[in-house]
Parts: structure tokens; C-alpha cells; sequence
């Protein structure tokens, strides 16, 4: 089994580029409404600018558990949407030789336990998965009151399941994103431990104009681990509240290079 676009391991042939979102609202980004075929053709023409010799992996980053205001039946503040969702995104995936990457907003839940729920779609060559600690709360937190966090152990635990994935099915190169916005969220990175069969990248967020963002990713990529690659998200609507967009040139003139570009 190779990647959708060939190989079996990510960089540093390819360089990530795509949209996040889930079906039915724009607030959770562009990738949440619109024809999703006529989304994923812009994915792969907005993302020919971010090339810079490496090929473009277009990218379809599916919000697979959504964190909920309210704890729901079993008290974890969290829903996972249907798998008639996932089965649509993956097979747009498809059509567009993309990866498909399923976001988790865990709430009260722990990171494992619902990765380890997504593992039938995560035995697919074309399915990774991305995470959202901002959303990560303990019990008796509710998620968007506290600010969420988690622990490089944590997300260490998570590679070190899809490594295991990988090995026993023969697959090639999982990806797992963390989005991180601020420091505070992400405690210990350092202990992300680098495997053969997984590619970790730390997505930096942070809304706001060219400047605060690049004073944003500066702060979180100092002293970045060799195990962990640089990741950077731009805001299509939030963003240009601020200033206009950062460009193709401007991402990629961001030191270190970020390898996966994401637009919300």
C-alpha cells in the first residue's frame, strides 16, 4: 500500500496542504460547506503556491468529534459524527488522491480512547488524525469555559498506537497533527518520541494579523524537537479581521518552513 499520491512516506517528498471543517457550518471552516468535490479542485489549485519543490499532498481535515457545550449521555461533552460523514469526506479524499485527516475535539475524553474508536477508518492508508488540546478538558471543566491542554506523554500514546497500527497492517506513514495556540496547551513536547511509522506534525494557530502571527509561531516552534514537524494555520474570515492574509510567500518565507499549510 503506498500514499495517495505514491510512496510510503510523507516528507520530505510532499508538502500537507488543505482546509479543515465538518458539514453544515462555516464556523467550523471552509471545508464545511460548499460542493466538497468543488472544494477539494481549491484545495489542489490554491495549494500549487505552496509547493516550493516539494509535490502538494492536498488534505481533507475532517472535525470527526465535535466538543459540545452540553456532556451528552455519557458525560464527555463530545459527538462523533455519523460514519455515513466520514465514509463521504474519505471517499472526496478519494476522488482527489487526498489525505483525509479526522480531527478530535475530545472534551472530557482522553485522546487514545477516541483514536482508538476511529480505528476502522484509521486502518485505511489515507486516513490520519489531528488534535485539538485546546479542547481537552479534565472533569468538573466544561469545554469553552477552561481552556483545554494535554502532555507530549499523552500525544506520544497516541503515536505510539498508530505506530502499532502501521506495523501490523503494513501501512504507509500515518499523520498526526496537534494544534497548539499557545504555549500553556501543550505541556512537555519533548516527550513525542520519533517513529518509522508516524509523522507528527504541531500545527500552530493563533488568529491575528501578519505580525502577532508570526510572533505566535516564533514562540511555539523555538526549540522544536527533531521528532516533531512545523505545521501553520491560517483563518480564511478571522484572520482578515486583522490585516490582510499572509501569502504562499509569506508562510513559506517563515523559518522554520512550515510542511503542512491548513486554511479554516
Amino acid at each position: 500500500m503506498q500514499l495517495p499520491r505514491g510512496g510510503r512516506t510523507v516528507f520530505p517528498r510532499y508538502r500537507l496542504f488543505g482546509y479543515s471543517g465538518a458539514p453544515g457550518s462555516a464556523a467550523f471552516g471552509r471545508l464545511g460547506t460548499g460542493d466538497l468535490d468543488a472544494r477539494v479542485r481549491e484545495i489542489e489549485s490554491k495549494g500549487k503556491a505552496y509547493a516550493a519543490g516539494r509535490q502538494v499532498m492536498p488534505v481533507l481535515e475532517l472535525i470527526a468529534v465535535v466538543v459540545d457545550s452540553k456532556p451528552g449521555a455519557d458525560g464527555d461533552y463530545n459527538r462523533q459524527v455519523s460514519d455515513a460523514t466520514i465514509r463521504t469526506y474519505l471517499a472526496a479524499a478519494r476522488r482527489h488522491r487526498a489525505l483525509l485527516l479526522l480531527d478530535v475535539q475530545p472534551g472530557r475524553d482522553d485522546f487514545l480512547t477516541l483514536a482508538r474508536q476511529l480505528e476502522p477508518w484509521l486502518r485505511q492508508p489515507d486516513v490520519g488524525l489531528a488534535l485539538d488540546p485546546e479542547w481537552a478538558v479534565e472533569k468538573g471543566q466544561v469545554p469553552g469555559q477552561t481552556y483545554g491542554r494535554t502532555t507530549g506523554a499523552e500525544l506520544d500514546g497516541v503515536a505510539a498506537y498508530l505506530d502499532g497500527l502501521v506495523r501490523r497492517r503494513a501501512l504507509p506513514q500515518k499523520v498526526l497533527v496537534f494544534h497548539q495556540v499557545a504555549a500553556k496547551v501543550v505541556q512537555h513536547q519533548e516527550r513525542i518520541r520519533a517513529r518509522d511509522g508516524v509523522v507528527v506534525i504541531k500545527s500552530v494557530d493563533g488568529i491575528g494579523n501578519r505580525s502577532e502571527k508570526t510572533t505566535t509561531w516564533t514562540t511555539l516552534v523555538k526549540g522544536l524537537p527533531a521528532s516533531i514537524h512545523p505545521g501553520f494555520k491560517l483563518f480564511y474570515d478571522e484572520d482578515t479581521r486583522h490585516g490582510p492574509l499572509m501569502t504562499p510567500q509569506q508562510v513559506l518565507g517563515l523559518r522554520p518552513t512550515p510542511e503542512y499549510v491548513l486554511i479554516e
